[in-house]
């Protein structure tokens, strides 16, 4: 292995090992370099005090959320947001527990109740048709219409607002361009040595590539067969969860193409890999949002939590240290100022590109014959798999 894949694969152990993905400056490459790895426990505990149920109105909070969306500390005690949130409004986090997917998420949702959840799309329809979340009062959220009216309107329901908006990105398509010519979403699609991220939504990107389908997230039988018949095309590609196997995949010469976001372009960029992204009319994206649980008697720091996550500050903090882009626009300086250059915050022609993920059928209804489940997008995906 050349000096440049083994320098490649040490910048992706070191910055995603770590669980997080920041690119202060997307120059230099030392940033992310110079993170030294830790141990992230599952549910730190920030206070002494015994662990409180999500019902008690003693002042604390329970915390569901994605790893890295919540720092307290644990990964670099210079990324402790969490600590600062305790110290101004008096609330504690008597509970902060961390999941990498929607699906541990689901899960975790199943054991126990939460004061504020972070969900996307798939998960928060979920929560509101289970009556699992309650509706957000905007007028309690006081950064609230500095949040980008789009992802405002995408959680609302019903004219209610259920989610407060937090973090978003979109994938893009790159290529090895020293191995490959690029070409367009087919030939990544029917390349054996590409990488899509293992999730149902990738059906979406799938119906993308193959054209025929206006609405990515609101697919026909027809169309949904088409979608499906471009990945069945290839079994042999790779899915990838952990972001550390992409990049991978490209450090070793094993991948020439791969589904990322901007943030994992630059990264494979600052490592010297020969990434470039391919150009597409559309492609897909997704907003992940704060939620406020069902049955909390008392929301006081909730409420003050919504307006912690809300505010720029921290909307910097998280959107620097993950590597997605803020709901806020107004936290893109300093330290974030490089993610929402990377996707483009502010550029409307851009983000019009950009089919943000709904709920299959999104709009319309299956049970009316007009789009296909959600449920079946996981049922085929799973057999896809397998």
């Amino acid at each position: 292995m050349n000096r440049r894949r083994t320098y490649a694969l040490a910048l992706a152990a070191t910055a995603l090992v770590a669980g997080t993905a920041a690119v202060t400056d997307p120059a230099p490459a030392t940033s992310a370099m110079a993170r030294p790895p830790a141990k992230v426990t599952p549910t730190p505990t920030l206070t002494p005090t015994p662990t409180p149920t999500a019902t008690q109105s003693d002042g604390t909070l329970q915390i569901l959320t994605y790893r890295g969306y919540a720092e307290y500390g644990g990964v670099s005690p210079k990324v402790n947001w969490v600590g600062d949130f305790e110290k101004e409004t008096g609330c504690r986090i008597a509970r902060l527990d961390t999941v990498q997917t929607a699906e541990e998420m689901a899960g975790r949702l199943t054991q126990r109740p939460y004061d504020v959840i972070t969900a996307g799309p798939v998960l928060a329809a979920d929560l509101i048709a289970a009556k699992q979340v309650q509706p957000i009062d905007p007028a309690k959220v006081s950064d609230y219409k500095d949040l980008t009216e789009r992802f405002r309107d995408m959680t609302t329901v019903s004219g209610k607002a259920y989610g407060v908006p937090y973090l978003w990105a979109y994938h893009e398509f790159v290529h090895d361009s020293a191995r490959v010519r690029g070409g367009g979403l087919e030939q990544a699609f029917s390349s054996d040595r590409a990488a899509l991220r293992d999730t149902p939504l990738t059906i979406a990107e799938a119906a993308l590539a193959e054209g025929s389908a206006k609405e990515p997230y609101e697919l026909s039988e027809a169309e949904f067969g088409k979608a499906m018949a471009l990945l069945e095309r290839n079994k042999d590609r790779t899915y990838w969860k952990n972001p550390v196997d992409l990049v991978r995949g490209f450090a070793t010469g094993s991948l020439d193409y791969a589904q990322v976001t901007p943030y994992y372009r630059l990264l494979l960029q600052q490592a010297g890999m020969a990434v470039k992204p391919i150009s597409t009319p559309r492609t897909t994206g997704w907003v992940d949002s704060w939620m406020l649980g069902a049955n909390v008697p008392d929301t006081t720091c909730a409420y003050r939590w919504l307006n912690w996550v809300t505010a720029a500050n921290a909307q910097r903090d998280a959107a620097a240290w993950v590597g997605m882009a803020p709901a806020n626009s107004k936290a893109c300086k300093e330290r974030a100022r490089a993610m929402c250059e990377a996707y483009g915050v502010g550029d409307a022609k851009r983000l019009d590109r950009v089919v943000f993920a709904t709920r299959p059928p999104g709009d319309c209804r299956a049970e009316d014959g007009e789009c296909t489940d959600y449920r079946v997008w996981a049922d085929r995906w799973d057999k896809l798999l397998k």
